[in-house]
Order: structure tokens, then C-alpha cells, then sequence
């Protein structure tokens, strides 16, 4: 994504609240896609790890090649390191941003092989050009987003910077889903991951300093759920991932390096075929939603 202008910036993706005491599955026998309860067992991304496959070669049309990872926002900060950790990985890597240029240069500081492409989610008719011109993506990362209100509350904060703030961090997310996953599923196989934060979860508490940033967030959650349940048995596997308070421009101060957080990102891209959907992951452990 372009650099943030005023009253526009990134967001902190993991930061946490300060601490307060060819087709869809069918349907099921009930008519309805099937809504099996997931991630009520715990899940250990360590145990899968040497078991991991995902990254390795896909096939098509019997020809064999490297997986096709995008990534949204990924022109810098946790994006860009996410981008960079999955190249290392042996996958095919798209960077997208706003700013066709960016997209180029980011890729470039990746490496010669690193492509890019212009992807502003909030634009239908630009994501929907980009899956064309980009055929088939086999991972997915949803990272892209703002963070507008910080010092706002409930109350008093605009309704218009709440609006602003779901279009990109839930419905930018929900249109580049909506333009690849269906593909993932045709294909029999896919990752997708979501960048979500603590600040949105019920299981922390929800935020109020930045309460459209923190729905937003929440909101994302569920999306993640309910993409999990509708591509359940499909091969694809939709997952949302925490990464904790990380050093970006927005919180300067973070002890975490976008590097050491990206890995936590790249393992959920990367799920073994029997890893979980529909879960919330912080490092290598399931967390509530």
C-alpha cells in the first residue's frame, strides 16, 4: 500500500489492548453448508512443522511448480517481510500495493524473481483485473490496512472514519477472497491467511482507543470463520494470525521485528494438508477468538 498520508496510516497489526484486569461444496444433508464447529481442539503449529509440505511444488495440468503466494499491502513493514519470508521459502511471490511503483520496488529488494502488481483492495474493478491478469494464487495473504482513530472512543469517534476503516480492513480483505479463493477451491487447494490483531478479540477485550480499528478487526475474525466453514473439505485452509505488537512506523517502540513475526504469518500460509481451519494463531499455539 502507498505511504500513509495524513489522517491515513498503518496499522499495528498484532498490537494488543494495554493490559485491563470448480465449484463450492455442496451442501450438507440439512440443505445448508456444512458449519461443523472448528478449532475447539487446541492446535500446535511445532508438531507440523517437520511435516510441512505446503510450500513445495503444486501441479498443474501435470507439470510441476513452485506454489503462487500474494500478498496485499506488502510494499513495507510486515507485508514486505512477509513477502520476503516466503520467497525464502521456495514459493512463487506476488507483492501488491497501491502504488504500482512501490509494488515494483519492494519486489526488487526481495529479489530479481519476485514479481509485483498494483492491488488496491478497496477498488472492485482493479482486484478483479489483478486475478485476471495474475492467474492462479495458491496463497494468500491479507495484509493490507489502516489504522484511523487512535484516541477516538465509541462515543464520539466519526462514524465516516469508521465506514473509511471497514473498507479496507474487512471488505479489502473479503473482495481479494472473494477474486481467489473460489479459484483455491476449483483447484482443490489453497492458504489464506488474515492479519488480524488482539485488539479485536474477545478473549484479550476489545480495544476503545481505536474502537473502528478494533471492530474492524473483530470483524475480520469472523470473516475468517465463516470462509473456513464454506471451503471446509475443499483443500483450502482460512486461518487468521495475531502477530503481536511489532516494530512498524506505527508502533516504533515494539521489541518484535516485522521479520520475526512475518515467520508466524509464512507458517500459517504454509499449513501442512491436515494443519486447522477457522482457528486464531499466535506463534505456534491456537488462541481464542
Amino acid at each position: 500500500m502507498r505511504g500513509p498520508g495524513p489522517g491515513r496510516e498503518h496499522h499495528p497489526h498484532g498490537a494488543s489492548p494495554p493490559r485491563q484486569s470448480a465449484g463450492r461444496p455442496g451442501p450438507s444433508a440439512a440443505g445448508a453448508p456444512s458449519c461443523a464447529d472448528h478449532g475447539t481442539a487446541p492446535w500446535s503449529l511445532a508438531g507440523a512443522r517437520h511435516r510441512r509440505t505446503s510450500s513445495g511444488p503444486g501441479h498443474r495440468g501435470g507439470v510441476s511448480e513452485p506454489r503462487t503466494a500474494l500478498i496485499t499491502g506488502a510494499n513495507r513493514g510486515l507485508g514486505h517481510a512477509t513477502a520476503a519470508e516466503l520467497h525464502r521459502r521456495g514459493l512463487r511471490v506476488v507483492v501488491t500495493a497501491r502504488d504500482a511503483g512501490e509494488a515494483a520496488e519492494a519486489a526488487a529488494r526481495i529479489g530479481p524473481d519476485v514479481l509485483s502488481h498494483p492491488l488496491d483492495v478497496t477498488d472492485q474493478a482493479g482486484v478483479e483485473r489483478a486475478a485476471k491478469e495474475l492467474g492462479p494464487v495458491d496463497v494468500l495473504v491479507c495484509n493490507a490496512g489502516v489504522l484511523l482513530d487512535t484516541g477516538d472512543d465509541p462515543l464520539s469517534v466519526p462514524l465516516e472514519r469508521v465506514a473509511r476503516t471497514l473498507e479496507v480492513n474487512l471488505l479489502g480483505g473479503w473482495r481479494v477472497a472473494q477474486a481467489f479463493v473460489p479459484g483455491m477451491v476449483a483447484r482443490g487447494w489453497g492458504r489464506v491467511v488474515f492479519v488480524s490483531s488482539g485488539t479485536g478479540s474477545f478473549s484479550v477485550g476489545l480495544w476503545t482507543g481505536a474502537p473502528a480499528y478494533s471492530v474492524s478487526k473483530t470483524a475480520v475474525n469472523g470473516l475468517t470463520t465463516m470462509l473456513a466453514t464454506c471451503t471446509k473439505g475443499t483443500g483450502v485452509l482460512v486461518n487468521a494470525v495475531n502477530p503481536g505488537q511489532t516494530r512498524t512506523r506505527m508502533v516504533p517502540t515494539a521489541e518484535r521485528t516485522p521479520e520475526e513475526a512475518a515467520t508466524d504469518i509464512a507458517d500459517a500460509a504454509t499449513l501442512p494438508d491436515d494443519g486447522p481451519t477457522g482457528v486464531f494463531l499466535r506463534g505456534d499455539r491456537q488462541i481464542g477468538w
